[in-house]
């Protein structure tokens, strides 16, 4: 399992793992794909805020992350 900081912003874990990229867009988080948006507003975006933003579950976000082998860190 790569361990993942929730408390990181979406550009940081996304250099950290770039095979992150197509998991995030497919959960609903479709500007990780384009590295303009990546690199500004992904910059100050969490994947916990990014979930409140985009009306998903956490958990279900958490839980996805884990079947793709990523353990998510609180």
């Amino acid at each position: 399992m790569k361990a993942l900081d929730l408390k990181k912003t979406l550009y940081e874990i996304t250099e950290q793992y770039p095979e992150l990229i197509p998991v995030l867009k497919d959960l609903g988080f479709a500007g990780v794909a384009n590295p303009a948006m990546r690199t500004t507003h992904g910059r100050i975006m969490t994947i916990p805020k990014g979930c409140e933003q985009l009306g998903l579950r956490l958990e279900e976000v958490i839980k996805t992350l884990r079947e793709k082998g990523f353990e998510a860190l609180r």
